[in-house]
């Protein structure tokens, strides 16, 4: 790597040890969003050790961590992040959760892991390397919430951030393989509440209620032809209905009934589209049956959208690790990342670091209460993010 005179391969793999430590350590003690207050405490007591400067208590339990290098250039940002998930971990792997009804199913303790050992590897080499590395680790991923409060309390900022790297380990890719996409490669995230509201009566005497269960049974349905018939093929859109909660008692018809949903797409004209169309086909269908609806959406994030060049050299810093069979091209998932937050004022690339491995029976999805990956993925994630951070670093 041009300007830079550090071994990757040689640095991370006499790192590993204590980098599949931490991770362990800290899938073992899982905390949910805004409660990470131990995760925080480990990693700013790590890299004050080696020498950065750290600012904690961001976004409430986010930490900041500042490495200076030793000649003039940009400041690049890697962002990790930090929370778990409300899950009762399964299996009898000696790393589970101990924290009950908390595990990491989603890879953000290797997340963290691997930006930590980074930052200690850099650290080591600070008087080479040129600009700035701000390491992020930010809080409340899973509700879409901690990016936006960490951008507010000024992390990209006092020093300006030029470019802004992430990765996600990621077990619908087999270890060894890294992938990447130029453009949008997580979905934009909206939360939908639709309220219907009915007359309540005997379950014997329907006709003298307006049953709001049966309304929201045909709103459920209704729903899915806005994707299926309005929306092109060819553009990925999910609309999915994840929860309804109505009535208390088997011959009770209730007063009102909820639908809680999410909208997913990568096209912000589809997406305004959509959000307009459920709102009239809730209140239009359900005055059909002589009830009322009222909807209610929360944005959690736009979709994550990758920089051109951003991307081009996280691609070419894969294949200069691994060679160029191991660095693939992806579809990107429906799935949502505040990480858009950060792509959405710099330009950045948020990749993907396979991590499946089968053969081992590490192939649950994430944030299935069996899920884990596979290990070897941390070497291969701390290579690519370090030589793609080096390159952002030393690259025009």
């Amino acid at each position: 790597m041009a300007g830079t005179a550090i071994d990757l391969q040689a640095e991370v793999a006499a790192a590993l040890p204590r980098l599949i430590a931490l991770r362990r350590d800290l899938h073992q003690h899982p905390e949910l969003a805004f409660q990470e207050r131990r995760t925080a405490r480990v990693i700013a007591e790590r890299l004050r050790a080696a020498g950065l400067e750290v600012r904690e208590g961001v976004a409430a339990t986010g930490v900041v961590a500042l490495l200076e290098g030793g000649r003039p250039g940009p400041t690049v940002a890697v962002r990790a992040d930090m929370d778990a998930l409300p899950l009762e971990e399964e299996g009898d792997r000696p790393y589970r959760s101990r924290t009950p009804g908390v595990m990491h199913a989603c890879g953000h303790d290797g997340h963290v892991a691997v930006a930590v050992t980074l930052a200690e590897i850099f650290a080591r080499h600070r008087a080479a390397l040129p600009g700035r590395v701000k390491f992020i680790f930010q809080p409340a991923e899973e509700t879409a919430g901690g990016a936006e409060r960490m951008i507010a309390e000024g992390v990209l900022e006092a020093p300006h951030v030029d470019r802004v790297l992430g990765l996600h380990l990621w077990n619908y890719v087999p270890v060894g393989q890294v992938a990447v996409k130029e453009g949008p490669i997580f979905a934009s995230v909206d939360e939908l509440r639709i309220t219907v509201r009915g007359r309540g009566g005997h379950g014997a005497i329907p006709h003298d209620a307006i049953d709001p269960v049966v309304v929201a049974a045909h709103l459920v349905t209704a729903l899915q032809a806005l994707v299926s018939r309005e929306i092109s093929p060819h553009e990925p859109v999910v609309l999915t209905i994840g929860a309804i909660h109505g009535g208390t008692a088997f011959n009770i018809i209730p007063e009102r009934c909820e639908l809680l949903g999410t909208l997913r797409t990568f096209d912000p004209q589809v997406r305004r589209y959509l959000l307009e169309r459920v709102e009239g086909l809730a209140r239009g269908l359900t005055a059909a049956f002589r009830a009322e609806a009222t909807v209610h959406t929360r944005a959690s994030c736009p979709a994550v959208v990758n920089d051109r060049e951003l991307t081009e050299l996280v691609r070419r810093a894969a294949a200069a690790e691994l060679g160029e069979a191991a660095v693939v091209d992806t579809r990107g998932t429906l799935g949502g990342d505040d990480m858009a937050d950060y792509l959405a004022l710099r330009p950045g690339c948020y990749f993907f670091v396979g991590a499946r491995n089968e053969a081992r029976g590490l192939d649950r999805s994430h944030h299935n209460p069996g899920f884990d990956f596979d290990e070897a993925a941390l070497e291969v994630a701390a290579r690519v993010l370090g030589r793609a951070t080096l390159a952002a670093l030393t690259e025009a």
